[in-house]
């Protein structure tokens, strides 16, 4: 069943510009994919690592500025992106070294003092970012020559990096290195004790996440051919921790439910609830109470004892007792 839900699943997307049609809703999708990918990073950390953090859209408009910096200075896709993830690993290791530094809440402040300065440079410094107006580019890659112009070549696009993205996750959650980076969440001091450097796997997953956080915002950049500072604000942080929540922490399908739920509401639902903000916030409180540990896991849940309940009860045996 689950191969075959995979196979669904796989074939409505690839064809979902065929049965869509209206580019607006396929530049949606793209934007889900995109958000998916940026949700997947931050739950190698958040789910996995058990590490909070409110800084990931710093190293999300790192990759979106350095590549657009990059782009206007004349330089060809492929050295763009290279340099755009080569900076955003760089800026990745130094947020990590500062950040591992604390555990708990003070990771939380630390990271988000980490976005902040991230924020307070894209805002300020206008030689480089050009400041509130923001950094445009005029073109999109062309890989294979194949143009990604229109609507429909760049979803199919974006979806290969995101298939890409998902593959990698599975694999990190099967391996060895998965298990020790939630060994480390669960036991430290066990993990410690059996030899593992706690810190040193903290550090590389940390790595992983921000080179997949660097890939999104990577996308981001040539799906709008442009990046502000409010790509790197404080509020895009916390978006992307909510779809993450919101979906199911340390799991694969949670963060994409997730990123898909925020975007529906933002760019959807928003042209007929002018509150969108509210109702989102409605449905997170009604996710925390009833599935907290999130829409996935919950919704799994929630199944399996409707079908508990469906199922007809076998009678009880009675069983005789001896000498009588």
């Amino acid at each position: 069943m689950k191969r075959l839900a995979l196979a669904v699943a796989l074939v409505l997307l690839a064809s979902l510009p065929w049965w869509v049609g209206n580019s607006y809703y396929i530049n949606v999708a793209t934007q889900m994919l995109i958000y998916a990918i940026l949700a997947l990073g931050l739950n190698v950390l958040v789910g996995y690592a058990g590490l909070v953090t409110l800084g990931h859209a710093g190293l999300f408009g790192i990759a979106a500025y350095a590549g657009a910096t990059l782009v206007n200075a004349g330089h060809g896709h492929v050295v763009v992106t290279i340099g755009a993830l080569a900076a955003t690993l760089a800026v990745t290791a130094v947020f990590a070294v500062l950040a591992l530094r604390g555990t708990g809440l003070g990771f939380v402040m630390i990271t988000v003092a980490l976005g902040q300065i991230v924020w307070g440079i894209a805002y300020r410094w206008i030689s480089l970012t050009n400041g509130d107006n923001g950094v445009s580019i005029s073109a999109r890659p062309s890989p294979f020559g194949i143009s990604l112009l229109s609507a429909d070549a760049f979803y199919w696009a974006t979806l290969a990096v995101f298939l890409i993205a998902v593959a990698a996750m599975a694999i990190f959650v099967a391996s060895p290195f998965g298990a020790a980076v939630r060994g480390t969440r669960d036991q430290p001091r066990r993990m410690t004790a059996l030899g593992y450097n706690v810190w040193l796997t903290r550090f590389v997953a940390f790595l992983f996440s921000g080179f997949w956080s660097g890939v999104a915002g990577l996308l981001y950049l040539y799906y709008n051919q442009f990046v502000s500072p409010q790509a790197v604000a404080l509020s895009a942080s916390a978006e992307a921790l909510l779809m993450v929540i919101a979906g199911g922490t340390a799991t694969l399908l949670g963060p994409i439910a997730g990123a898909v739920l925020v975007i529906i509401m933002k760019y959807i639902a928003s042209a007929y609830i002018e509150r969108w903000n509210f109702v989102l916030g409605a449905i997170f409180v009604v996710i925390v109470i009833f599935m907290p540990e999130g829409l996935v896991p919950g919704s799994v849940r929630l199944w399996r004892w409707a079908i508990s309940l469906l199922r007809p009860q076998a009678p009880p045996v009675l069983r005789r007792e001896s000498g009588r």
